[in-house]
């Protein structure tokens, strides 16, 4: 985030991975979501976006790339984010992405490290994306299950943000490869905070429960979870839940601190916005002070 004049601020941000799904023009529309979700985050508009291209040329064919740029294309015009160009090499394991630039006025600004104590914690997107991206490359997930996620994946952050505009949300941050408890404690720990989750509360998409029992965990999710235990207290909270709050999302949603006198004007603004938003907890006053700073508490 760089402020250039007294009434504009420019946000860049850069995301690419490997496919995390099968179809590529699926691929192509998720990788662009996730791209732009961090400047949805951040209060800003996406303006201009340069794409990232790595790709095996002598064995997967160019056609199928095509497929790939064709989705995220789709979603950048959707989102009235103008493609500028990019830059391509050999790899030998295919990548997309994208770096988006997006403007905003200072006031409307948003960051990880607003957040205080009385707040109520919203998210827009249900879990369970990484969960079942890795199901489905081991032929264990629906295909009912993989559509759903992939309607949660390119669906934009754009509505979530307006609506977080309207209300003068300024705590934001988006729910992505750290998971929502690594997102969480990084707003934590930002904000000189600490947070309860009521685990009964988050959305979940259907059937990734069963998956994690099974043992479809993703190794970004292992790492997740490894990384915020010395931060998070489980209170009676069952495994397979503790690996879905830690799940490694790709293009997940928004989680909002809001003023929990504002948060039911913010669910009805998500709504009007054609989203959706669930309480899933809230903001309290720092604890645990010969501790990690920043704990969580899950219910």
């Amino acid at each position: 985030m760089f402020r250039i004049g007294d009434d504009q601020t420019i946000v860049q941000t850069v995301d690419f991975f490997t496919p995390v799904v099968d179809d590529p023009y699926d691929w192509g529309r998720i990788t662009a979501a996730n791209a732009l979700s961090d400047v949805y985050a951040m209060g800003a508009d996406p303006l201009t976006a340069l794409q990232l291209v790595g790709w095996p040329r002598d064995k997967i064919p160019f056609d199928v790339l095509a497929r790939v740029i064709e989705g995220g294309l789709d979603v950048m015009a959707d989102a009235g984010c103008t493609v500028l160009g990019g830059h391509s090499v050999d790899d030998p394991e295919p990548k997309y992405g994208f770096a988006v630039t997006g403007t905003a006025p200072p006031e409307d600004v948003t960051t990880n490290s607003a957040a205080e104590p009385g707040q109520t914690l919203i998210l827009t997107k249900p879990l369970g994306t990484g969960i079942i991206s890795t199901a489905a490359k081991h032929g264990t997930a629906s295909d009912e299950l993989v559509q759903m996620a992939i309607e949660s994946m390119v669906e934009l952050n754009r509505g979530a943000a307006v609506a977080a505009r309207r209300i003068g949300v300024k705590a934001v941050t988006d729910v992505t490869g750290f998971g929502l408890l690594g997102h969480l404690s990084e707003m934590t720990r930002g904000s000189a905070v600490s947070a309860e989750i009521d685990a009964a509360s988050v959305p979940i998409l259907d059937g990734v429960r069963a998956l994690a029992t099974s043992g479809e965990i993703p190794g970004g999710t292992r790492r997740n979870l490894a990384a915020v235990e010395s931060l998070v207290e489980f209170d009676g909270i069952p495994d397979d839940l503790r690996w879905i709050l830690a799940d490694a999302q790709t293009s997940g949603g928004l989680l909002f601190a809001v003023d929990t006198a504002l948060s039911e004007a913010l669910l009805q603004a998500l709504r009007d916005e054609g989203g959706s938003g669930a309480e899933i907890g809230r903001i309290v006053e720092r604890q645990f002070s010969h501790g990690p700073s920043g704990r969580i508490l899950i219910l």
